[in-house]
């Protein structure tokens, strides 16, 4: 199982923490996670506190002091710009005697408890809502390796609703899809490590039009997040030179069927006509 991230610590202890503490906490979150590679001395003065209230943070989050804080902050900073040689290289000089079978579905079994387990519902049931207003039109869009994701969400939901538009991967078209965004429309966005300047751009153009953005990361969370009204961050490491899609592509399924049920009469309506028009059109074998 996967040690927790120093930001999914702060957010877990953040009903524990003084009023010091969670200012603290705000300025490390900012610029996740290089706003904490400072000295003691400058995060401290960056968030209006005192050295002491850094050191008790840092305690409260399970470190022996600021060096072992730092240490594990240079770590998740490694991890976010890896790419597939290194983490290869990584898990495969630790690698356990267990056959690939087991310990890769071991690490995926873990990856989908500890993410499920952090998801907060509330923001969950937020996100199924905006996805589910009829009065919001919905982009999608993914990079290099996750449009294979928005693409997936896009297919379905296109099917529970209308108003659903999946931004091309080709970042030169971009500006046509975001000239039809409104204020108040939905882009939801797929980014995980190594994140992608063209994605962040977009994400940030489209904020300054108005949308609401839902994104889907990982645990070390895409600068996207910055612009984000609503972020899920999933677990993705196994025991590989790739990262793992199947806890976002469960987190993907668990909206699609949410949603689904709350359009269910629409959805069932426009099923039965795609269903009439795959008929017409002799797109799937019969059998019959």
């Amino acid at each position: 199982m996967t040690q927790n991230t120093i930001a999914e610590r702060l957010r877990e202890k953040n009903e524990v923490l003084t009023r010091a503490e969670r200012q603290l906490a705000g300025i490390v979150l900012k610029n996740y996670p290089a706003s904490g590679l400072g000295t003691i001395t400058t995060i401290a003065e960056a968030a209006g506190v005192s050295t002491p209230t850094v050191a008790r943070l840092v305690q409260k989050l399970g470190f022996s002091g600021f060096p072992a804080f730092q240490a594990a902050l240079r770590n998740e900073l490694n991890e976010k710009i890896s790419g597939p040689i290194a983490k290869r290289d990584r898990w495969a000089d630790n690698a356990p005697d267990a056959h690939i079978l087991n310990r890769f579905t071991d690490a995926v079994i873990g990856n989908i408890s500890q993410t499920l387990g952090e998801i907060d519902t509330e923001s969950f049931d937020n996100a199924c809502d905006l996805i589910s207003d009829p009065k919001r039109a919905i982009f999608v869009v993914g990079g290099r390796i996750t449009r294979t994701l928005a693409d997936y969400f896009f297919l379905h939901v296109q099917v529970i609703r209308s108003g659903v538009t999946h931004i091309s991967s080709n970042s030169n078209a971009w500006p046509h899809y975001l000239l039809d965004i409104k204020q108040g429309d939905v882009v939801v966005i797929f980014d995980i490590r190594r994140y992608e300047n063209s994605t962040l751009r977009l994400a940030e153009i489209a904020r300054e039009r108005g949308a609401v953005i839902i994104l889907v990361t990982d645990q070390w969370q895409s600068p996207i997040d910055a612009f984000a009204d609503i972020c899920f961050c999933n677990k993705i490491v196994v025991p590989s030179a790739w990262d793992s899609s199947v806890t976002s592509t469960l987190l993907v399924e668990i909206i699609i069927a949410e949603v689904q049920e709350r359009h269910w009469e629409t959805t069932r309506r426009r099923m039965e006509d795609l269903e009439e028009m795959f008929d017409k059109t002799r797109f799937f074998r019969k059998f019959s």
